[in-house]
């Protein structure tokens, strides 16, 4: 099908061809053949890479043409979100048409995305923006729910389930499209969302799925091939098979230590086939890195990426993430050693992906598990890059003959797991009936089952037991206060409508109020201590050596913690964990280095940022229900600690990290050099601004500008952040 002949507007189609999109493929031929054009809803399940965002980009084009209604367009994750974000706005940008990316603040309805036409954003910040009664919902045209498997996920699969189940209730009009590489009941999840289901395997690169074992690799198609073994060992053998073709590789690995460990075994391959080129441009991105962020985890990566590999992991800062992608997208990085959230997130195909390892270590049971048909097939998926390669390979290793047959049958020939709802989850339950109510979406008891008949949950498993579970849940909130049922009534009380609001598990808020209205003192450590123990904290597992000085700060500590340790053992190692955190908040914002961070609490600066958004976000939410409960003294103490949290620093810093560009560490030196306000600031010569140490002459002219401007940071408040923790 050929774009000049689709019922497009001519810009829409100029900008098509522009691009090199000349003809369709056929996922998205056969997307508009369906109807995608006139408004009908569709899931689509079409491999990686065989353009399924085009069918999303026409579906756009047809709706802001013909009706000038909003695009909602919602993924899993934040950099899902930038990606599609970046590839949106300059697709809809020259066509006129506003393109917004919301993905922070859960406490507000945006209303200021009223004047955009395409608003792409998170699962979570869509249904916080129901829970706010955003007006500008309701010009929503089209949904466009991408990665739309991610509904049977367990920890965030029932949000988004109950955002689509809400979506079709509030916007019955709306056309609903969904976008996935792997649903194996396509049919089922395409019913629930009255829809078309289409399926397609086609790929512009043939994908070749096989089984590395002892130089020879099987492919599901009966085919071998021999690998070179000139290392005698199996990663080292593929890799250096696929360098001497002039080819990349991505290859998975579960733990952050081995993908650090591996690409420093690949470096001494990738170095050997950098050209001087290459090697100019990689000393360029890593100079780029160290000024940007120098820290000890920067310094092992660029060690590696100078010499063409890389490791790739939610450990590692965003700027850092990014500038692996793109220097392997441009060819300048070989091989690329990631975690699986690479798989999930953006786009970086390759020649070869070769998956590592298939167990992971579920730190909740305290065993190792195998991975999914649908992780492994979402790798696989990865490998092929367009317009370069004719064949992509995705390579399991096998270590015994035996294992050959097994991995084949079980996870290359096999279909992905079946996508089931997760609705049953209590937790989920709590606040998505909590968000319902407050919302005004249900105000009976009728009108809750109503939404619970719309769900996924209720198409496949029993209806009778999810609302039985609802009512064990609404006295959980009646007597938390926060609703108030009476007969078959239902309504939020003010209480229950903030918390809602402020995007938080009802537990959360529970121990929240409790923790709060007791008559003690608090210090920094009780506050932290109270967010960590929050349902919605991430937790840091106890390493070996970490119970000995967790032991000490209990019995120095113990008086300022919120709550006394347990006695049962395992609860103790929970609690254990959950100090870790408040510990690690502590140190953060009484400005310990981050290296000394990262060293002692084994995490990285994609988890430091995490950790400290998430902790930013419950002081928030913690100082609104101290105002109201009426507790001033801690709404006051809780609206500081959540600047120190925000920036890592001390009280005295708060007044000059409001200058835009300045963070902990320049703040920390101009204090010490006697700049410790911005009237300070504002009385100082430029001269003696410029001699503190990371200030310097371009930076102490614009402080001056800046203070004498007003131009200082006013940021809402964070975002929830958890989509980033791994």
């Amino acid at each position: 099908m050929r774009v000049e002949g689709l019922p497009l507007p001519d810009g829409v189609k100029q900008a098509l061809l522009r691009r090199g999109i000349s003809e369709l493929y056929p996922p998205q031929e056969m997307a508009v053949r369906a109807g995608l054009l006139d408004g009908a809803n569709l899931v689509v399940m079409a491999p990686t890479a065989s353009g399924k965002t085009l069918i999303a980009v026409l579906a756009a084009a047809a709706k802001l043409d013909r009706e000038r209604g909003k695009v909602l367009y919602l993924t899993p994750l934040r950099s899902l979100a930038s990606e599609k974000y970046e590839e949106l706005s300059d697709f809809f940008g020259e066509l006129g048409y506003k393109v917004a990316l919301s993905v922070g603040d859960y406490d507000s309805s945006d209303e200021w995305l009223e004047k955009y036409d395409i608003i792409v954003t998170t699962n979570e910040k869509a249904d916080s923006l129901i829970r706010h009664g955003a007006s500008w919902l309701r010009k929503v045209a089209l949904i466009v729910a991408d990665e739309i498997h991610m509904v049977g996920e367990a920890s965030r699969g029932p949000t988004l389930e109950l955002l689509l189940s809400r979506l079709k209730r509030i916007l019955p009009e709306s056309q609903i499209l969904g976008l996935s590489a792997t649903i194996r009941n396509l049919d089922e999840i395409a019913e629930w969302l009255d829809a078309e289901p289409l399926s397609c395997n086609w790929r512009p690169v043939v994908l070749k799925e096989g089984v590395y074992y002892d130089g020879v690799i099987e492919f599901a198609d009966g085919t071998t091939r021999d690998v070179e073994r000139k290392y005698d060992d199996p990663l080292l053998d593929l890799v250096s098979d696929t360098l001497s073709e002039g080819g990349q590789v991505l290859v998975f690995t579960f733990r952050r230590r081995s993908a650090v460990n591996v690409a420093a075994r690949f470096a001494v391959l990738t170095e050997r086939v950098l050209g001087r080129s290459e090697r100019a441009r990689l000393k360029a991105v890593c100079d780029h890195l160290l000024i940007r962020e120098r820290n000890l985890i920067n310094e092992k990566l660029v060690a590696l990426l100078s010499k063409g590999a890389a490791f790739h992991h939610a450990g590692l800062s965003n700027f850092a993430r990014k500038l692996v992608e793109d220097a392997f997208r441009g060819n300048a990085v070989k091989v690329v050693v990631a975690t699986p959230t690479l798989a999930a997130g953006v786009n970086l195909p390759a020649r070869r992906v070769v998956i590592a390892d298939r167990h992971r270590y579920n730190v909740e049971l305290g065993v190792h598990e195998e991975i999914s048909v649908m992780e492994y097939k979402q790798m696989a998926g990865r490998a092929g890059r367009p317009k370069y390669d004719k064949v992509g390979e995705a390579i399991l290793i096998a270590r015994t003959l035996d294992e050959v047959e097994y991995l084949m049958e079980e996870y290359v020939k096999a279909s992905p797991e079946r996508i089931t709802s997760k609705l049953s989850s209590e937790r989920a339950l709590r606040s998505q009936t909590l968000a319902e109510v407050a919302s005004g979406l249900s105000n009976t008891l009728g009108d809750l089952q109503e939404t619970l008949a719309r769900s996924l949950y209720a198409k496949q498993y029993d209806g009778a037991y999810l609302a039985r579970l609802v009512i064990s849940v609404l006295n959980e909130l009646a007597a938390e206060g926060f609703v108030e049922v009476k007969d078959e009534f239902i309504r939020a009380t003010p209480l229950g409508r903030r918390v809602s609001e402020l995007y938080l598990d009802p537990r959360t808020a529970s121990l929240m109020i409790k923790g709060l209205s007791l008559s003690r003192e608090f210090t920094d450590l009780t506050y932290l201590h109270l967010l960590a123990v929050t349902p919605d904290m991430p937790r840091l597992y106890l390493r070996k050596g970490d119970r000995k000085w967790l032991d000490a700060a209990v019995e120095e500590l113990g008086r300022e913690l919120i709550e006394s340790p347990p006695e049962d053992p395992d609860e103790y190692e929970f609690f254990l964990a959950n100090l870790k955190v408040a510990l690690l908040l502590l140190d953060w914002i009484e400005e310990k280095p981050d290296d000394y961070i990262y060293e002692r609490y084994d995490i990285g600066p994609g988890d430091l940022y995490s950790l400290t958004q998430t902790a930013e976000w419950l002081a928030y939410a913690a100082a609104e229900i101290s105002k109201l409960l009426g507790l001033t003294a801690r709404f006051k103490e809780l609206v500081v600690l959540r600047e120190r949290i925000r920036h890592g620093i001390k009280a005295e810093l708060i007044e000059l990290v409001s200058i835009k560009g300045i963070g902990r560490v320049r703040a920390r030196a101009l204090y010490t050099f006697g700049f410790k306000s911005l009237a300070d600031i504002a009385r100082a010569p430029e001269r003696d601004l410029a001699a503190v140490p990371s200030i310097g002459p371009a930076l102490a002219k614009k402080l001056k500008e800046a203070v004498s401007s007003g131009e200082l940071v006013v940021e809402q408040p964070a975002a929830v952040g958890l989509d980033e923790f791994f």
